[in-house]
């Protein structure tokens, strides 16, 4: 056996070694010339043993694990303790060994000196006196565990001369220098860094610097909940976090929070936001410009241009550089929920063609972007918000259309990656033949999807990071302990929100320590999180924040009339096989407006204000608008006695069509991250509000959200897809209505839900 590197670890000048193997294959001669070789100090770990165990080894007894665990522990507590490098030679022969030694230092790199049972039965008998007898050589032989692929270490064949064996150790060391866990190490000159010589010196300067709190705290990216600067004071000196996000506000709240947190740190922070949808979502007064899917929704892909842009200009004037976008998913199945409004569209083409058109306009500003969610969201009907979701295609499947997108992405130049937890079993298959359905895990915790698949035949040299730890599609597969540090060694970068602080800094704390995260995966992950920052220019600024004034752009006129344009462009009209358009004020001029929501979220924001609009909207038209109650929202207004047989009684009577001219039914249904997916829920069983009013006048059904409700609606004549409950898209909406404006928005068949009615 020749010397080979069996897992690639990170060996700088301070080399911490154990020469390890049976007894006679010459642990303390190569040792010690290796020792030399390296100017490093030698110890021959025999001479740690306690008294009680040479006597019983000289007896001819074995030690057990109780015998060796205090002496192990003394070898590991010598690496810290040193000053200088250091080489133990010590048996080492069980991977339980092997760990008490990494758990005191993780940079512990082991050389395996391999030899024959012969050569090694030869060598026990020529030297007479040793306390380890040759007839114990079967026994260390029985016990003795090869290295295993995530533990750093040489293996080197002694049947060479001393000098031989050193230089090929000496050789396999300067390659594991160079190698991070994975086999796939950052190149910060080359894209999508593209750093100069100057900025990588500051990075390699910067973490050389750095305490190992500090290094681990890079790993984090915080959620703010707190805009108090004692709430980012106490984040910043504890946790020394690399990145944060942050509780949207008023723009200019947002903008003094991030202000403050910048100028307490010593490395700049890269700063997040989620500008899926222009401005909004990352302030208060930010400007929604439209969905993803509505940037899909028409021939002129210049649309995610300008969402792109908005979301750059009005998120750089906050102090943001790291946009959560754009999303990248396939929705190919018409039931999942959570990226139904947040894709691009149903096909790899759309989804590339308009991703490319935003990653374009927002890189206009001074913000790297990070799509999600690898490796794909579309294909399960579940949400990872709460549960475990699967991309269930096969390799050739995936490759043709999640792998072409991200293929496509990266090499348009995309800095950074948000990894799903989100499993792809059959991919995770071609990679680790044999693994079974219980071993199948979500990509954040997946090293054959995000090393061998992401980093190696994607190419991807950017930065990974997890998506938000506290989703039940992450928390389900491990214990926290074990998961925190479970996703750097599997191959992303940062973690996403504390769920604790102190206990996840502490999990990730000790996976170093421990050996899950090796050294040379933590400095790889370093030189991401701080190349990611250098491409910025962050270490070069010092107006990492701008003037309060910039904030004039934010909610501005000029992004309010892009969103117009946007809204007049996207209004859809997905059929109107009932022949029942145009209705205006002189042709039905009293409308039954009903509002469905799916009650309130965890934004706690009403659910049904935007009825307001709609009723602003109409009368503003000239319609007469009669507003549905349910029998809840009566009885809130005081009424008493309601219930919903009598709220139908009353409202489903034979003089419907002589109260009523037209009915418009206005649907937002919302419930991100709630339950795994959406549909409309009614007010009540039977409820007056569903269309059973479609055989008595004209019905028009408005979604300002999601494009599915055609399955729990497919008795409606006449469907229109508004995307957004914004002022702009319901003003649109009725003009389109009224044919005083033309429906150019296109839809994609998800519509129809693979059901034959939706189209009648």
């Amino acid at each position: 056996m020749t010397g080979k590197a069996v897992m690639t670890g990170d060996v700088n000048a301070r080399h911490h070694i154990v020469v390890m193997g049976v007894a006679g294959c010459g642990k303390s001669t190569i040792g010690a010339a290796l020792a030399e070789r390296l100017g490093a100090e030698f110890l021959d770990g025999d001479s740690l043993h306690p008294q009680a165990n040479i006597d019983k080894m000289a007896s001819g007894t074995p030690l057990d694990d109780d015998d060796r665990a205090p002496w192990l522990a003394e070898i590991g507590r010598r690496f810290p303790a040193s000053n200088s490098a250091l080489v133990i030679a010590c048996s080492a022969l069980k991977r339980s060994y092997r760990d008490i030694i990494r758990s005191a230092d993780p940079s512990v790199v082991f050389v395996h000196l391999h030899g024959t049972r012969e050569l090694l039965n030869a060598r026990m008998n020529a030297r007479p006196g040793h306390f380890m007898p040759a007839s114990l050589l079967d026994s260390q032989l029985a016990t003795l565990e090869p290295l295993q692929s995530d533990e750093a270490g040489v293996v080197v064949n002694i049947a060479q001369s001393v000098e031989d064996i050193v230089a090929e150790v000496g050789a396999a060391l300067s390659r594991l220098a160079e190698v991070p866990a994975g086999g796939f190490s950052v190149d910060l000159k080359a894209a999508p860094f593209k750093l100069d010589d100057a900025a990588v010196q500051w990075v390699e300067s910067t973490i050389s610097t750095m305490t190992l709190e500090e290094k681990i705290g890079q790993l984090f990216i915080n959620h703010n909940n707190d805009y108090s600067p004692r709430y980012l004071d106490g984040v910043l000196e504890n946790f020394h976090v690399g990145g944060m996000r942050y509780r949207p506000g008023p723009s200019a709240a947002v903008q003094e929070h991030i202000r403050y947190a910048q100028s307490k740190t010593r490395i700049p922070l890269l700063i997040a936001s989620n500008p899926e949808m222009g401005g909004a979502g990352s302030c208060d007064d930010g400007t929604f410009v439209s969905t993803h899917l509505q940037a899909g929704s028409h021939p002129d892909k210049s649309i995610a241009r300008q969402m792109g842009q908005v979301a750059g200009v009005e998120t750089a004037a906050l102090g943001c550089n790291w946009a959560f976008a754009p999303i990248v998913d396939i929705h190919y199945n018409w039931r999942n929920t959570v990226i139904s409004t947040r894709a691009f569209g149903n096909t790899p083409e759309i989804v590339v063609e308009r991703a490319k058109e935003y990653f374009d306009g927002i890189s206009e500003s001074p913000t790297v972007c990070a799509m999600k969610h690898f490796p794909g969201d579309g294909i399960d009907e579940r949400d990872q918000h709460v549960v475990t979701s699967y991309n269930t295609l096969d390799y050739e499947e995936w490759n043709a259309s999640y792998g072409h997108v991200y293929r496509e992405m990266i090499g348009h130049g995309v800095q950074s990656i948000m990894v799903g937890h989100i499993g792809a079993p059959e991919v995770s298959r071609h990679f680790r033949p044999g693994l079974s359905d219980s071993e199948v895990l979500p990509a954040t915790l997946a090293p054959e999807l995000l090393q061998d698949l992401l980093r190696g035949e994607l190419g991807f040299n950017g930065l990974v990071l997890t998506d938000a730890s506290l989703m039940v599609g992450l928390t389900q597969a491990m214990k926290r302990r074990d998961l925190v540090p479970a996703t750097i060694a599997a191959g992303c970068d940062m973690f996403l929100f504390f769920r604790n602080p102190e206990e996840d800094f502490g999990y990730m704390l000790d996976g170093y320590k421990s050996g899950v995260i090796s050294e040379g995966r933590l400095q790889d992950a370093l030189r991401r999180i701080l190349g990611l920052k250098a491409s910025l220019g962050l270490h070069l600024r010092a107006d990492l924040v701008p003037a309060v004034e910039a904030l004039e752009v934010i909610g501005s006129a000029a992004h309010r009339a892009i969103a117009a344009d946007i809204a007049d462009k996207t209004v859809t009209l997905v059929k109107d096989t009932g022949h029942n358009l145009p209705i205006t004020p002189e042709t039905h001029p009293r409308i039954r407006l009903y509002g469905i929501s799916g009650g309130a979220d965890f934004t706690r924001a009403d659910p049904l204000a935007y009825l307001d609009t709609v009723r602003e909207e109409l009368e503003a038209a000239g319609f007469e608008v009669s507003v549905f109650k349910t029998a809840e929202q009566r009885e809130a207004a005081g009424e008493a006695g309601v219930n919903f047989m009598r709220v139908l009684s009353e409202e489903a009577t034979g003089d419907y069509a002589e109260r009523y001219d037209a009915a418009f039914v206005f649907a937002n249904v919302k419930g991100f991250a709630q339950e795994a997916a959406i549909r409309i829920k009614w007010s009540s069983p039977m409820a007056a509000e569903i269309p059973w009013y479609t055989t008595e006048v004209p019905t028009v059904f408005v979604s300002l959200n999601q494009p599915n409700h055609l399955i729990d609606v497919p008795m409606v004549k006449t469907a229109i897809h508004a995307h957004a409950g914004t002022r702009e898209a319901i003003r649109a909406t009725i003009r389109k209505i009224q044919g005083k404006s033309e429906f150019q928005g296109t839809f994609n068949q998800n519509v129809f839900c693979d059901s034959f009615d939706t189209r009648l």
